[in-house]
């Protein structure tokens, strides 16, 4: 008789356990509503999006993932200490101990990180033109206040839904603030109550800047920063060069293309390019110096080694010297700077 050799069933590849999201869901979902609520209180409005996808995804796991994931978390909790909890209180009182109520005071000020206001949390989770329509009304400081502290994307497009003639007093503000009282805080939240959101304050947090405002007026449409710019440098030119500058940085000279950035490089004294790359990304040197003639390129790389560690001042004031040059050919029609707007096109 034959013999029939037996059928081996082809091997299965185990599935790899939940993680990320997926694990966050499942421990989630095995948590009572109070409790889960809890949790997702304490989320940004992204990352509940991202955890109640997740939780959808999860509906028929079994109870083998469901072990691997518990299994997970508790490996990691035994791995963390409890020293930071409750630590506030603690070295709030040992600080006092040591130096005196008034003294510790001062010192907690400068030493303490910054806590969010909830009222400030709560625009989060509010649109665009629904934040426009709540600001718009009230004091330029406000409408400042509130774009400071949103995501730079959101801060634009509620900017631009806000009156023209109001952007440049809003963005001078936000550049100009530098910590939020908790008086501005309580009129925020007056604001917030009015409107059906109920919210409590915190002590004051840093925020703003000439540097949130450029982000901000960078997530703007094309073509209407430059009018912003204008007007802002009638009533306070230092401070508008300043957000132009924070707007324009040296690293987004590598979105240029090879046609324009010849063009640039043409313009640009040897002496000064020469200090200026010595602080550039490898990537964005290599860019630049491909621009180039193959003699000229190595010209520039024996200078920059015979001249050695430079101080980093003078390395950004060249940058800053390369930039004013581009700005100015972008504003002749001479160079298209990317993503610059409709002026340049």
């Amino acid at each position: 008789m034959e013999n029939i050799e037996p059928v081996v069933p082809p091997s299965v590849t185990p599935r790899a356990g939940p993680g990320g999201s997926e694990a966050a869901a499942i421990l989630l979902m095995m948590l009572g509503d109070a409790e889960a609520a809890e949790i997702l209180s304490h989320l940004d409005p992204h990352e509940v999006q991202h955890l109640g996808s997740a939780m959808f995804n999860v509906a028929d796991v079994s109870e083998n993932q469901v072990e691997q994931v518990f299994n997970t978390f508790m490996t990691r909790t035994k791995a963390r200490t409890t020293i930071g909890f409750g630590a506030a209180p603690r070295i709030r009182a040992v600080m006092e101990h040591a130096l005196g109520a008034e003294r510790a005071e001062g010192m907690l000020a400068r030493i303490t990180p910054p806590t969010r206001s909830r009222a400030l949390d709560a625009l989060r989770w509010m649109d665009a033109r629904t934040i426009a329509a709540l600001v718009e009304p009230e004091h330029p400081q406000i409408a400042a206040l509130v774009l400071a502290h949103l995501e730079p994307p959101i801060a634009a497009d509620v900017l631009q839904l806000l009156p023209a003639e109001a952007q440049p007093d809003i963005i001078y503000r936000v550049a100009k603030l530098e910590s939020v009282t908790s008086e501005a805080l309580e009129e925020l939240e007056q604001i917030l109550i009015r409107e059906g959101a109920r919210v409590t304050t915190t002590p004051a947090a840093a925020r703003g800047g000439a540097s949130e405002a450029a982000k901000i007026m960078n997530n703007m449409r094309p073509g209407t920063d430059k009018p912003i710019i204008r007007t802002l440098a009638k009533a306070d030119k230092q401070l508008a060069q300043k957000i132009e500058d924070e707007m324009f940085i040296f690293d987004d000279l590598g979105e240029l293309d090879e046609k324009n950035l010849g063009v640039l490089l043409r313009n640009v004294e040897n002496d000064v390019l020469i200090v200026a790359l010595k602080g550039a990304e490898e990537g964005l040197r290599e860019k630049m110096l491909g621009c180039m003639s193959a003699r000229a390129a190595d010209s520039i790389r024996d200078e920059m080694a015979e001249r050695g560690p430079m101080r980093l001042a003078e390395v950004h004031e060249a940058q800053k010297e390369v930039l004013a040059t581009a700005r100015r050919l972008a504003d002749a029609g001479t160079l298209m700077l990317a993503g610059r707007g409709d002026d340049y096109v």
